[in-house]
């Protein structure tokens, strides 16, 4: 018979050090709580905030108030001086709101004309020949207030895409075009710019078109991209791009138009990573700017301007940049991505100036900067506190589309951010619309350790007065 096998006993920790182990993990936790805590406070309290508006020699300061939908009656001509900016905000707090305005501020940052048209998304706004203000927005509609061919949805929704004409001196429209869509989201207008023969000409992205219409609302010129772009064209055979899934799919998202000085039409087609040149005469593409996918020269830009000497300056949104780019090599000239305490997120508009500097529009930072060649801020405004998602800005007295600005060469190339601090940027920049403005990487960093520890500790606390333990309240 074999001898009985003895089985180790089972090793059991000391039921009386449970407490004493717990105890070090509170005293550990509430460290952690303590640190995270000064690390916030430090970061509130040392946060050396810019007014939200100021130049680079801190002269001219003032404060932006929250005034909504007023003019300056008898002043439009105040309004409307050389110097002022106009400024669009898509929307404020959040994308899927629908709260935008279009306004202009004095160089102190002074408001002193506002539209906000209700329930609304704010694009494209400029100031034409006749001293009005021709303004592109979305209005989202419900129910009855939706054509029956229009509406979609659990709600039956549609958009209400508007280019308007207004009087700065009481905000009457004067003129109007105007269509209807299947729902809001990339069905918005995002731009529409007066021709100097008296014409509009609009972009349509739920559409995918180009059109020009009359003062009698006629449609005089079209350019669909669905003739040109689709998978059978000769642009797809040549230089790719993307299927169209169904009739209201975010196809080319086509966001910008501009009629250049030869009478041909520059078109941003966003989703394509490209912005051609057609030819109204023959609708042929004759000049393309980037790759689709290829998005080294391009990425989801917006609002493009051409400048002299043969070059584009671009808002090349998805790559938190501003650029300017020879439209024959597509070798880059000029680059800015922000300033060195918080760079581009998502720039929408950039111009040049006449003088060489450039204003640009810093979507989610929810800003705009004036820079100099060199990069460096020249001028800012800020609409942090209300989150305004700016869109595009002009600087009045300044041609729409100014061909006569200074083009930059290589020698004031700003070199590239690196691309980790780029994506810590656009963490802080998504954090900005849940967080107040003071609120960095470090402090998120230490918001979310402080969290996740308070729950730990609450954890342990709750732990030892269940088991009562003594030593957890040190009696």
């Amino acid at each position: 018979m074999e001898p009985e096998r003895l089985l180790p006993s089972r090793v059991r920790p000391d039921p009386s050090s449970e407490p004493v182990d717990r105890r070090s993990r509170v005293l550990l936790l509430g460290a952690i709580v303590l640190l995270c805590a000064v690390v916030v406070i430090l970061g509130a309290v040392g946060d050396e905030r810019s007014p939200p508006t100021s130049r680079e020699t801190n002269a001219s300061i003032g404060n932006t108030t929250p005034e909504t939908g007023y003019a300056l009656e008898n002043n439009t001509t105040g309004t409307l001086s050389a110097g002022n900016t106009l400024i669009t905000v898509q929307t404020h707090d959040w994308f899927g709101t629908n709260s935008g305005e279009a306004l202009i501020v004095a160089p102190n940052g002074t408001t002193i004309w506002s539209y906000d048209p209700p329930n609304s998304r704010v694009f494209d706004a400029e100031v034409t020949s006749n001293d009005t203000i021709l303004l592109s927005f979305a209005t989202e509609l419900t129910g009855e207030d939706c054509p029956s061919a229009y509406r979609s949805g659990a709600e039956e929704s549609c958009v209400h895409n508007r280019v308007v004409e207004l009087d700065p001196a009481d905000n009457t429209v004067v003129w109007e075009y105007d269509w209807y869509d299947a729902f809001i989201a990339h069905h918005e207008v995002h731009d529409a710019d007066r021709l100097d023969d008296g014409q509009t000409a609009i972009i349509d992205m739920g559409n995918n078109r180009a059109f020009t219409v009359n003062r009698d609302g006629e449609i005089t010129w079209s350019w669909n991209a669905t003739d040109h772009l689709s998978t059978e064209s000769a642009f797809q055979e040549q230089y790719g791009g993307l299927p169209q899934e169904h009739s209201e799919a975010d196809w080319t998202h086509m966001n910008d138009i501009d009629q250049l000085p030869n009478g041909n039409f520059q078109l941003s087609i966003r989703n394509f990573d490209v912005v051609l040149e057609v030819d109204p005469r023959t609708n042929d593409i004759v000049n393309v700017i980037g790759k689709p996918g290829d998005t080294s020269t391009l990425n989801q830009q917006h609002n493009p301007q051409r400048l002299d000497n043969d070059t584009i300056l671009v808002a090349d949104s998805e790559n938190h940049r501003v650029v300017e780019i020879d439209t024959d090599t597509e070798e880059l000239q000029w680059l800015y991505d922000g300033p060195s305490d918080r760079g581009l997120q998502w720039p929408r508009d950039a111009d040049r100036l006449p003088n060489g500097n450039t204003l640009v529009t810093d979507s989610r930072n929810f800003r705009v900067l004036e820079i100099d060649s060199e990069g460096q801020v020249v001028w800012r405004h800020s609409l942090r506190d209300s989150r305004g998602i700016v869109y595009e800005a002009d600087r009045l007295g300044v041609p729409e589309e100014s061909a006569t600005g200074l083009t930059h060469s290589d020698n004031t190339t700003i070199d590239p951010t690196h691309p980790l601090i780029t994506r810590i940027q656009s963490i802080e920049s998504w954090a900005g619309f849940v967080f107040p403005g003071w609120v960095r990487l470090q402090e998120l960093v230490a918001i979310l350790c402080g969290v996740f520890a308070g729950l730990g500790l609450l954890w342990q606390f709750t732990i030892g007065w269940l088991r009562g333990d003594r030593l957890l309240y040190w009696k």
